[in-house]
């Protein structure tokens, strides 16, 4: 049998060379966009983070793909740290796909990407989804208030002093404090992605407090992952840095209320 390559990436918005016809590991969630984006990658199997599953098991959609699928557990793996799941993730659930080629419940994220290289290679596709940007000026706001569904959106310059809430999870990618935020924003939201193994879906707040920038994540069973406005209507506030409690957020209250409080902040 020909040996299948093995691809992976921190954050399926950077893919490297050569993933059509590879499995592909990636630290992102499996939420509707990055099970988009590996269909138009053309990937032969997926592994992902479940991010805490979460509301509406909107962390493993990419399951519902038509070619092999993984997620790896968030309380055994780090979020956004594909290092970290080869060496300690384990696969928490898996489409009808991939347990035909073996991959089972518990299964060592490693084995599990050798497992999906045995099967055929299904030029699958996927509903094209589209990632939201949204920039609003509420009444009485002195600075934006930008809605974006992955991180990877933020503008650096049009972003610079705006209440940033992103779709994203918190934690690091690739463990990467400069990619904690794209921007010199006033505030961030993330969404939690469980918190996981090692606090790790918290990850951006002390990076984040380390820039004098207030951050906060929504609870993974509050709000879609991927989804920034389940995130700003949805969310309630599971953790806060500093900064951002310095300035109201309280842990267990809407996340709403305290980021509409912020766009109306001078500085």
């Amino acid at each position: 049998m020909k040996k299948v390559r093995i691809r992976v990436a921190p954050t399926i918005t950077k893919l490297p060379d050569g993933v059509a016809g590879a499995v592909l590991v990636t630290g992102s969630h499996g939420g509707a966009y990055p099970a988009s984006l590996a269909a138009k990658a053309r990937v032969r199997a997926l592994i992902f983070h479940d991010a805490g599953i979460g509301r509406d098991e909107a962390g493993i959609a990419a399951l519902n793909l038509a070619f092999p699928a993984a997620a790896i557990s968030h309380l055994t793996a780090r979020v956004g740290d594909t290092e970290d799941m080869f060496a300690r993730g384990r696969v928490s659930r898996s489409n009808a796909a991939a347990k035909a080629l073996g991959v089972v419940h518990a299964m060592p994220c490693a084995m599990a990407a050798v497992q999906l290289g045995r099967g055929e290679w299904v030029d699958a596709t996927a509903p094209e989804v589209a990632e939201g940007r949204v920039v609003l000026h509420p009444e009485g706001a002195r600075r934006a208030l930008v809605l974006i569904d992955s991180a990877a959106m933020v503008d650096a310059e049009a972003d610079r002093g705006a209440v940033i809430v992103t779709g994203s999870h918190g934690g690091l990618v690739g463990g990467d404090p400069a990619m904690a935020l794209r921007a010199e924003g006033f505030a961030a939201a993330y969404h939690d992605a469980g918190i996981g193994i090692d606090q790790a879906g918290l990850g951006r707040l002390p990076a984040l407090e380390a820039r004098g920038i207030a951050a906060i994540t929504v609870a993974a069973a509050s709000a879609r992952i991927g989804d920034a406005r389940s995130v700003f209507e949805d969310g309630v506030i599971s953790a806060a840095n500093p900064t951002a409690l310095r300035l109201g957020a309280v842990v267990g209250d809407p996340a709403r209320a305290v980021l509409l409080a912020w766009t109306r902040l001078a500085g």
